[in-house]
């Protein structure tokens, strides 16, 4: 078997790889090599034709339950204007105590932290359950050809998950501070409301779609749609844009567009969300026309022993007492947990998708360091030596 691999120098290695989504640019192949060498049993999985071929992971190692799996993506957001980085964002430099890059804190970092866990847990324990990784190309755009068509196709091969940590940057301040067990569910809307085009100075003979459609979004104005749960926050619901198309100052247009998107939590569902807003809108207006799309449902983890095992790792490794949290955007931990519990543990996020995104070296050992003992606290194993 070889030997214990650094996560830090993983890291470098992977940021090299320009894995613009839904792209991999050989970061999956390193990491496969890499669990080759340990002794996992390692499938590639593709997806999609042409520019939307996506290419995925799935690596176990062992065949006894329970299988643990550690689940994150390779793929990684554009730079924007390279000017504005100080450094090279695919150059995984390491200075003035931190490692630099697109890509170091969302998420290389916390897949080479949990394979450099796992080269250090097999040359210590033996005769445990099985461990795997499930590793995707396309999180961070369509997720489309992803992690939600590996839980399809493991479903389709009868393979059975334990557990899941995803590794995604859920820290806020410190190493260890907090642990997603939920995400609330994103609802996306576009509404096109219908007038009749005229001159400003005869409103009498125009019908402004604009007024019609204020008095259709006025409920959102208040930004919360309930008062939250145990668990998760409010549901709200944000306008992202009204476009209009018209340049002139003394033309009533015919026709406005406004998008907005809902975060909601398990207070709501598609459909009641879809009868609320047909209610509101008809009560405006009929001449309007409704687009949605959601792309992922609220959930959250009631699992004890997954959070626990985790929770009395972080506090040994950094004497933190973490947070259970819901907050944030989506996870492919919305598709994971229609077949296994999931909670996400990684890095600290602050510097994620922006310009010089870096993160602290010794939290990449750290993180280490909290995935080893999660998984010697998961197995309940001994030493072999």
């Amino acid at each position: 078997m070889s030997n214990i691999i650094n996560p830090v120098d993983l890291t470098s290695e992977l940021i090299k790889c320009k894995s613009l989504t839904p792209k991999s640019a050989g970061s999956l192949d390193i990491i496969i090599s890499l669990l080759n060498d340990l002794g996992f049993n390692c499938k590639k999985i593709n997806f999609g034709e042409g520019n939307e071929k996506v290419e995925n992971l799935y690596a176990r190692f062992g065949t006894l339950e329970p299988n643990i799996a550690f689940a994150g993506h390779v793929d990684v957001v554009p730079t924007g204007d390279i000017k504005n980085w100080s450094i090279d964002p695919f150059g995984g430099q390491v200075k003035e105590g931190k490692i630099w890059g697109r890509g170091a804190a969302d998420m290389k970092s916390g897949i080479a932290s949990f394979i450099a866990a796992v080269s250090e847990f097999l040359k210590t324990y033996k005769d445990f359950g099985s461990i795997s990784f499930i590793i995707t190309s396309d999180e961070e755009g369509k997720a489309i050809n992803g992690t939600k068509k590996i839980v399809d196709w493991l479903i389709s091969k009868s393979e059975i998950i334990s557990g899941c940590i995803v590794g995604e940057p859920t820290n806020i301040n410190k190493m260890g501070d907090t642990i997603k067990i939920g995400r609330r569910g994103s609802y996306s809307g576009q509404l096109t409301v219908k007038g009749i085009q005229g001159h400003v100075g005869y409103p009498h003979l125009a019908d402004n779609p604009i007024h019609l459609l204020l008095k259709m979004l006025e409920p959102f104005s208040n930004v919360y749609l309930d008062d939250g749960t145990k668990e998760f926050q409010p549901s709200s619901v944000m306008v992202t844009s009204i476009d209009v198309g018209n340049d002139a100052s003394n033309v009533i247009p015919g026709e406005v567009e406004a998008r907005f998107n809902i975060r909601f939590n398990t207070l709501h569902s598609v459909n009641s969300l879809n009868s609320m807003l047909e209610k509101q809108f008809n009560s405006i207006t009929k001449n309007y026309k409704f687009d949605f799309f959601c792309n992922a449902e609220p959930f959250v983890t009631h699992d004890e022993f997954l959070k626990s095992t985790l929770k009395k790792a972080v506090k040994k490794i950094v004497k933190i007492n973490p947070e259970e949290s819901t907050s944030g955007g989506t996870s492919d931990a919305r598709f994971i947990t229609k077949i296994c519990p999931v909670i996400e543990f990684g890095l600290v996020g602050k510097t994620m998708h922006k310009v010089d995104e870096n993160v602290l070296v010794n939290d990449i050992k750290k993180l280490t360091n909290i995935y080893n003992q999660f998984l010697i606290n998961y197995f309940g194993v001994r030493s072999s030596d």
